[in-house]
């Protein structure tokens, strides 16, 4: 297996994207979106990613992208210009080796240069290996919205991961 570097996302990346998107709907525990979505639906949310500051990053193997991970503004209020909002998704046939962690760790590497100082994770409660990853990545727990979805009829609590991010603007100086 090829592992090619991570790189900004193009335009022509928007179809495969939404594809892995879409692969985790059916799973209820990566998203709070029920409804397969589009690649024409997506593509102002495309737009907001700007390379310098929210970047969108792929990974790909063997010439397939099969990750990516976008970084969001949170909350769209300036006071949280230096906060990003990070998610991140893989393929199906690509879960379970590593992808999320190189495209999340790449992420964190590249908070000082992108002006970050925290990123937040949305995770539902029942998302055991997400919770994992974003632990095992320097990640805590910082808050609960309980019982705040309800998918097919269930209520789903969302945990709130952060991890600052101002040690590494110091190490970089």
């Amino acid at each position: 297996m090829k592992t090619m570097p991570i790189r900004h996302a193009r335009e022509d990346d928007l179809r495969a994207i939404v594809a892995i998107y879409n692969e985790a709907i059916p799973t209820r525990m990566a998203t709070a979106d029920t409804e397969i979505v589009t690649p024409e639906g997506r593509r102002a949310w495309f737009a907001t990613h700007e390379p310098a500051r929210r970047p969108l990053f792929v990974h790909e193997t063997d010439g397939a992208i099969d990750g990516w991970l976008s970084l969001a503004d949170f909350y769209g209020r300036s006071a949280y210009a230096r906060t990003a909002e990070v998610s991140v998704y893989v393929a199906a046939s690509a879960r379970r080796q590593g992808v999320a962690r190189v495209l999340l760790l790449h992420a964190i590497d590249h908070a000082p240069a992108l002006g970050i100082d925290s990123f937040l994770g949305f995770i539902f409660a029942h998302n055991s290996p997400s919770i994992t990853l974003f632990t095992s990545c320097g990640f805590v727990r910082w808050g609960t919205l309980p019982r705040v979805a309800i998918i097919d009829g269930n209520n789903r609590d969302l945990f709130i991961f952060g991890r600052d991010t101002r040690a590494l603007h110091e190490r970089n100086r």
